[in-house]
């Protein structure tokens, strides 16, 4: 057996295959790990695009060792799945270094949306068209081929500024597209594959996986970096204590961004700890402040700002803020068994990030000197009855 045969030979998907597995099988259970102790989104959507990966390879695996050949629903599954799994992996990293908000979830919804149309497209190409068996096999599969094209070049444009680790993940995306152009050129435009092309899109995945495996690495890396959490968030609640608020509040604010501030503080806080003991105190303080930290997780950042007082600088400017605010107030109520009164305040020009807090607290005050358990909106009339 020669090297040709060797590297693009009968058994050559094989080897290139087992590889690619192995090497998902480390992320899947790197990523599992992560989910298992986090609980973060990305993690979980990290863990379900491995394992579609998985379920693609493990499927052109079985159909490179079958002596039938591809079975037709088998390659358009298998089609299907990796063009799913290629959206669903950049949507994970993206997650790992942002928050996401709806109209993310719409975006991919809608990727989705038109993978499944494009497959079932495939599935009926010999009901809609007539040709040979060579020509309505090309037209069946280069739908979704073009259409992963497409998104390679919308990942590579929109994406890498957003993550952390750019130069890592361009890396993997110009592998990628190597590797789908070395496939379109070898199944569309030559009669015979050619070698330097079939060993790329044999062999190359090895290295772009072997990438997103670093990526993932090095983001585990930051997070245990990333220690120094506990100098800036408070012990009991989890919060973000004051002083990173602040920070975070003027930052945002210095850099134009339009941000909202909800300041909350739960009422008949020393009867509770008065009656009840501080135990059940603190407990309503970690149940107050897990509901906030749930309802902010992807529209901002959520703090302590001592006692009683929790806040959210809310930074997605199409968040309704009533609304927000009241679903805080009500699930608060019926979840945790205490009630808060709540304000909140909208950023404006010339108002500083102490300023926005202070308007935000204002409004919390006529909250609760107005009957507790409400939402009150900052307005112009507080600042003239405050003088």
């Amino acid at each position: 057996m020669n090297v040709s045969e060797l590297l693009i030979g009968a058994y050559a998907r094989f080897y290139s295959y087992t590889g690619i597995l192995v090497m998902l099988g480390m992320i899947l259970v790197m990523s599992v790990r992560l989910f298992a102790s986090r609980r973060r989104k990305a993690y979980l959507s990290l863990t379900v695009s491995v394992a579609v990966f998985i379920a693609h390879y493990a499927m052109r695996l079985g159909m490179s060792l079958s002596e039938d050949g591809p079975h037709a629903w088998g390659d358009l599954t298998a089609q299907t799945l990796h063009v799913v799994a290629f959206i669903m992996i950049n949507r994970a990293i993206f997650q790992l270094y942002n928050s996401t908000k709806k109209r993310h979830h719409l975006y991919f919804y809608f990727s989705l949306l038109v993978t499944m149309l494009l497959a079932l497209f495939r599935a009926n190409v010999h009901r809609l068209f007539e040709g040979s068996p060579e020509q309505l096999a090309a037209l069946e599969r280069i739908g979704l081929d073009l259409y992963l094209l497409l998104l390679i070049f919308a990942f590579f444009i929109v994406l890498p500024n957003r993550i952390g680790q750019t130069i890592t993940y361009k890396i993997g995306l110009s592998l990628f597209f190597i590797i789908h152009l070395s496939h379109l050129i070898n199944h569309y435009m030559l009669e015979r594959p050619l070698a330097a092309l079939t060993l790329t899109e044999l062999y190359v995945p090895l290295v772009y996986y072997f990438i997103l495996f670093v990526l993932l690495f090095e983001r585990i890396v930051e997070l245990m970096q990333a220690s120094y959490r506990t100098a800036i968030t408070d012990g009991l609640t989890g919060l973000y204590n004051r002083r990173y608020l602040m920070n975070k509040t003027a930052q945002y604010m210095n850099y134009g961004y339009a941000v909202s501030m909800l300041f909350s503080d739960i009422d008949n806080f020393k009867k509770l700890n008065d009656t009840q003991g501080h135990h059940a105190g603190d407990e309503a303080l970690k149940s107050v402040a897990r509901v906030i930290m749930e309802e902010s997780e992807e529209i901002g950042i959520a703090g302590r700002f001592g006692g009683e007082e929790m806040v959210v600088l809310v930074t997605d400017s199409s968040v309704d803020m009533a609304k927000f605010s009241e679903k805080v107030r009500a699930r608060i109520e019926s979840e945790v068994g205490v009630t808060v009164s709540v304000g909140y305040s909208k950023s404006r020009e010339g108002v500083t990030a102490e300023q926005l807090v202070a308007q935000a607290d204002q409004a919390m005050y006529k909250a609760k000197t107005t009957g507790k358990n409400k939402v009150v909106k900052y307005t112009q009339s507080m600042a003239a009855a405050a003088k």
